[in-house]
């Protein structure tokens, strides 16, 4: 079943005293523990029950006795729950809390059903809240979209894109479809593949595979960088890329993921010496018309957690990406089946 992506519809934290009584700010929030959190650690369960605050600043509030486990401290982050327990936690506002308020506004959906949906997203829009994007991001319009979102962890939301990265994304509508789609994508059985407009001439084989872990750049945190996993954190990183047309000033790719790691394409394309054009942060420069970096999600295949049927969507490039090709005298013709 092929699907073009036309729309169906237009930590820093204070944390309480250890024994205090809930301020006039706080709420003593009830929670149990179900079949599916037995024998996960205290911080981990907390994190999918009360999904609107970080683990990390849950495991804080454990850790000062904001916890109550079974009428006592909870004592550790680490304590094994067991189904039947019951307890409460004291929640004070963040700015990562308050995030997580359902905005209005207008999501390019181009499939959904009761098990998921799938969208367009703009260039610009933020997937989901953090530091200097508390509001107006892609999880505030599901949450308004969807009030069921409310039950899941992110909103439903099993991947990411970049902030100027447009295209194709997959989000849960309830728990079982985001349990099977997060093993899917973990089991590389969750087709994403992308165009990419690139500085310099293309040179060599047509197809190639960049396989090269990616960490934090040790000289720069606000990147990531192609590392040695012998001297630096980072994970293995695996793109394909397949030239799709060449011009004098740069090159337009496809980039097939085998790994889903923060900025992997920019950087494997950066490593390889094509830059993205208008990716400033890993080399590029505006070119062509193109503002922000020149990355589309065009296509997404994958199999329906519930019905077991295959699916494919397909999204044209946008309007910026297909002035630029112009500019260049490029043009993109998807092939069949890929």
């Amino acid at each position: 079943m092929i699907i073009s992506a036309t729309p169906l519809e237009p930590e820093a934290q204070t944390l309480p005293d250890e024994g205090a009584d809930a301020g006039p700010d706080s709420e003593l929030r009830p929670f149990s523990i179900g079949a599916q959190q037995h024998g996960e650690r205290l911080d981990r369960a907390l994190a999918l029950l009360v999904p609107e605050f970080s683990r990390s600043y849950l495991q804080q509030l454990i850790e000062s006795g904001a916890v109550q486990l079974n009428g006592r401290p909870a004592g550790k982050a680490a304590h094994k729950v067991r189904a039947g327990d019951a307890g409460t936690v004291e929640l004070r506002p963040t700015p990562q809390s308050q995030a997580f308020k359902p905005e209005p506004m207008a999501l390019d959906i181009v499939f959904q059903d009761e098990h998921l949906l799938v969208l367009n997203k703009p260039a610009g829009l933020v997937v989901h809240p953090a530091p200097g994007n508390w509001s107006g991001t892609l999880l505030n319009g599901l949450l308004a979209h969807d009030a069921a979102a409310q039950l899941l962890p992110r909103a439903g939301i099993v991947h990411r894109l970049d902030k100027d990265t447009s295209g194709l994304m997959v989000v849960a509508r309830n728990r079982a479809a985001m349990d099977a789609l997060v093993q899917a994508i973990a089991a590389r059985e969750v087709a994403r593949q992308y165009v990419a407009l690139a500085h310099k001439q293309w040179t060599g084989p047509r197809h190639r595979q960049v396989d090269a872990p990616i960490g934090r750049d040790p000289r720069n945190r606000l990147r990531m960088a192609v590392v040695d996993l012998e001297r630096h954190a980072g994970k293995a990183a695996v793109t394909a890329f397949d030239l799709l047309e060449n011009a004098d000033a740069g090159c337009l790719v496809r980039a097939t993921l085998q790994t889903g790691r923060t900025h992997q394409i920019r950087v494997h394309m950066a490593s390889i010496g094509h830059p993205l054009v208008a990716d400033e942060l890993y080399g590029g420069a505006a070119a062509a018309g193109m503002q922000r970096q020149a990355l589309h999600a065009v296509r997404l295949a994958l199999v329906h957690p519930a019905t077991q049927q295959p699916l494919e969507f397909r999204s044209p490039l946008p309007a910026d990406m297909a002035a630029a090709l112009d500019a260049w005298g490029l043009r993109y013709n998807p092939p069949n089946g890929s």
